[in-house]
């Protein structure tokens, strides 16, 4: 993928800086923050700002929607999170799987300021956990499979869930639900396009059939397979995107007068098939192979 061809994406409204500002007032009233990441860009969807905003509070990562994500790669995620001395679960928020996994390796990261305060004389209380990620990632999905009830509000456009709010989880878990916040500015364009993919980013501020396009030559260049399964494609597939969501378009019956191919209708289908699962499972960002870990692209040299 050329620089050139990726799209400038920023997308950083005001109700996020408050819910930054929020976030860092009411670390003090937790032991653990847990940052959600969507497992199919574990590096894209890491929020750089964590470090600086949750000050040396102990975390873990819960790699979510790994239902949707490519298992080896998932495994080699958690294999480099460890690696790094960071505990990490992967975890299915929406079928339920890792739940018990999850809230185990939360307490006991909260266990040693749990255990101070019953050595102060305190009354035992449950550890008190911070759930962080980007837009869209699964935060509400993952409280209300966890409470066993809608306790978070959910919803597929990002940024629904704004007001702060605990959710008690049994006797030895609590949870505070915080806002989705992306960052003020993608360094790395590469990271905004997987985003768009995945829809952490409102699909309103960027050029929808660019960014298909470019997922579909993604696609092609590293899930060849599943692209012409999904969308029944035969012979060679051109190279170019653009070219590629065409002939989807032509398949899917996406026309209009003149035998013209709807490309806002076919471009919709791409997207939405791709967030769901439905063209495989995919993992769009590699383990780093050292610790700058610059963007996480899947190399095409």
């Amino acid at each position: 993928m050329e620089k050139q061809d990726i799209p400038n994406l920023q997308w950083f409204p005001g109700h996020m800086k408050k819910a930054q500002r929020l976030i860092e007032e009411n670390l003090k009233l937790v032991d653990v923050v847990i940052e959600l990441l969507d497992a199919r860009i574990p590096l894209s969807s890491a929020n750089p700002m964590l470090a600086e905003i949750i000050k040396g509070k102990p975390r873990m990562i819960a790699l979510n929607k790994a239902d949707l994500a490519d298992s080896a790669s998932t495994k080699k995620w958690l294999d480099y999170f460890k690696s790094q001395n960071v505990p990490a679960v992967a975890i299915d928020s929406m079928k339920g799987k890792g739940m018990k996994q999850l809230v185990k390796v939360a307490e006991d990261l909260a266990r040693p300021k749990t255990e101070k305060f019953v050595s102060k004389g305190a009354k035992p209380r449950a550890a008190r956990c911070m759930i962080l990620g980007i837009p869209n990632v699964g935060k509400s999905s993952l409280i209300n499979r966890l409470a066993g009830a809608v306790k978070a509000k959910a919803a597929d456009k990002p940024g629904v869930t704004r007001a702060k709010q605990w959710i008690k989880i049994g006797t030895n878990l609590d949870l505070l639900d915080t806002p989705g916040i992306l960052w003020p500015k993608f360094e790395d364009q590469t990271v905004g396009l997987k985003l768009a993919f995945t829809g952490a980013i409102n699909d309103d501020i960027y050029d929808r059939e660019k960014v298909t396009a470019l997922l579909l030559g993604i696609m092609r260049r590293d899930y060849p397979e599943r692209l012409t399964e999904r969308f029944k494609l035969t012979g060679d597939v051109p190279e170019d995107g653009l070219e590629i969501l065409e002939l989807i378009g032509r398949k899917r019956g996406c026309l209009v007068k003149g035998g013209l191919v709807d490309l806002e209708k076919a471009q919709n289908i791409v997207l939405n098939e791709f967030r769901a699962g439905k063209l495989g499972l995919v993992t769009l960002d590699e383990v780093p192979a050292d610790d700058s870990a610059e963007n996480g692209e899947k190399s095409s040299e």
